[in-house]
């Protein structure tokens, strides 16, 4: 009897719990979906040359592999504390170019034809340190790109254009500005920077 009523007890509680964070992960999916749609839009208006349906279909990839990232890397609280985790060597993956890397592995599966990928460094070889990719129109400036960032909001998807990073001061900006994408993609599949 009472083993049953511990058990019901456990059950009890377990619902409750599922059902007090069930809002929030709702909240979250919501607020992917709406990430998702504004990425597709600003993606497809870098310039008219640009397929919104490829637009579209590299936003909702982004999205989902970020957050799948996430769950694989096993990331726990915020960016730096994984970081930690991966330099004392209590997880594989989850550093920034970890995620730019296998971001970038998945869109490069897309096999693009209207937007282009780069690798993009802030503060390359400092502590600051960091790795996203960005993606451009063809023929378009690094500058006048969008920046994908997986890391920095530990597996939900961050992006902005390039110029409105106010993250990173703009003089120590990201480089590598006339990248190609094939070199680039081979770049982030072999795990190479490409400085």
């Amino acid at each position: 009897m009472l083993r049953g009523l511990k058990r019901m007890f456990k059950l009890s509680l377990s619902i409750l719990f599922v059902c007090a964070f069930l809002p929030l992960a709702d909240q979250a999916f919501a607020k992917d979906e709406r990430s998702i749609r504004n990425l597709s839009k600003a993606l497809a208006g870098l310039s008219s040359d640009v397929d919104p349906k490829e637009a579209e279909l590299v936003s909702v990839t982004a999205h989902t592999t970020a957050r799948k990232l996430a769950h694989d890397y096993h990331v726990v609280l915020n960016p730096e504390f994984q970081a930690f985790l991966v330099n004392v060597g209590a997880r594989k993956r989850g550093w920034c170019g970890h995620w730019a890397q296998d971001i970038g592995t998945q869109l490069k599966e897309l096999k693009l034809r209207t937007l282009v990928l780069h690798w993009g460094v802030a503060y390359d070889h400092t502590s600051s340190e960091n790795n996203c990719l960005v993606v451009t129109a063809r023929n378009q400036p690094f500058k006048d790109g969008i920046i994908l960032d997986g890391w920095r909001r530990a597996g939900r998807l961050f992006w902005c254009p390039v110029i409105k990073d106010d993250e990173y001061e703009v003089e120590q900006h990201y480089g590598n500005h006339s990248m190609e994408r094939e070199h680039a993609m081979e770049c982030v599949a072999a795990g190479l920077r490409t400085r």
